[in-house]
């Protein structure tokens, strides 16, 4: 059993975020607070651990909002939750070991007191430690099953993805490549995304801001249509999607990232009707029911990086009272590739 040899070095408090009131709309700094708590002793089998980066993902805002969900809400003047990628720097678990790196649930702060069976090791020497939040992470693994499983990929299909710049959708594209896909197309909003797009090797990238988006799509699949939509943003790129999938086409339904700040519900897909005529599949999924996979995931993951076969982007933060302001950009596009903030 491993514990810290400067116990008197230990911190007794942690700042961390916490949730100061529920967005209405567009979170704004006011949601926020930063604030000092105290550590919990450690008890046995529990480790304390130094975060080192977290993770700002889009599914938060749907647990700032006091509605039941998939996932419980945020509880208000209480720190956020979320990914977190640290160092253990006291253990009393002798599976854990001072110096191990983990990666936990409690980020948006700077310790964390946790169970030792509530965390995963973060090979290390494989990929750095903030990859173990995004492409070796829950983002890779969304990204990985929700193509090969959920959409049902196969080679040949040609694949369209949304958000196609950001921390899921840029892998996906990446693994359809991987996999043997005939055409790959992603659609960004900046022309520098567009351009990066192109450098990871999709066949094609538009500007959703360039028109719209179902004349875009339409143009960079050409007379071959799509197979596959990878959904990370719903609305009209849902709706562009139906109208230029093939017979038998698959739609992956990860996000809906342009309705996530409305104050109103969106208009359904006008034209779903669609589905029915060219007798599409529409498939919700969440990685949290994807775990089958995980070990599959990180074998295939770790030899693709290794190779160089993907590649990943991270834009990151410094400051844990910077990850509001790093959250409410990533929710307006600001980000390309994973958004993490570093402590």
């Amino acid at each position: 059993m491993s514990t810290h040899t400067e116990n008197s070095a230990l911190p007794a408090t942690t700042r961390e975020i916490q949730l100061a009131s529920r967005p209405h709309g567009r979170p704004v700094p006011d949601n926020f607070r930063l604030a000092e708590s105290p550590l919990p002793e450690l008890q046995d089998g529990q480790v304390l651990v130094r975060n080192l980066f977290i993770s700002v993902d889009p599914y938060m805002r749907g647990r700032m909002n006091d509605v039941k969900s998939y996932s419980a809400p945020f509880v208000l003047d209480a720190a956020l939750d979320g990914g977190a990628v640290g160092e253990v720097i006291a253990s009393r678990s002798a599976g854990l070991l001072v110096g191990d790196t983990v990666v936990h649930a409690l980020g948006w702060r700077e310790y964390a007191v946790l169970d030792a069976g509530a965390t995963t090791p973060a090979r290390t020497d494989l990929a750095p430690a903030s990859a173990f939040l995004g492409a070796l992470g829950m983002t890779g693994l969304t990204a990985y099953t929700g193509l090969l499983k959920i959409a049902e990929f196969k080679p040949g299909d040609a694949v369209f993805v949304s958000g196609a710049a950001g921390a899921v959708g840029s892998l996906v594209g990446q693994i359809a490549k991987a996999k043997g896909a005939s055409r790959v197309i992603g659609s960004a909003g900046t022309p520098e995304k567009v351009a990066r797009l192109l450098d990871l090797g999709f066949d094609a990238a538009f500007n959703y801001h360039d028109g719209p988006v179902r004349e875009l799509l339409q143009q960079a699949a050409g007379e071959h249509g799509i197979d596959v939509y990878f959904d990370n943003v719903g609305g009209e790129h849902l709706e562009a999607a139906l109208s230029v999938l093939n017979v038998g086409g698959r739609v992956a339904l990860c996000g809906a990232i342009a309705q996530y700040n409305s104050t109103e519900a969106p208009a359904a897909p006008r034209n779903l009707a669609i589905a029915i005529g060219k007798q599409l599949t529409l498939r919700g999924f969440l990685v949290f029911s994807q775990q089958q996979h995980a070990a599959e995931f990180a074998g295939q993951m770790a030899a693709w990086l290794a190779d160089g076969t993907v590649r990943y982007d991270e834009t990151i933060v410094d400051g844990l009272e910077n990850a509001p302001q790093a959250f409410m950009d990533l929710l307006d596009g600001a980000n390309t590739g994973k958004m993490l903030v570093r402590l």
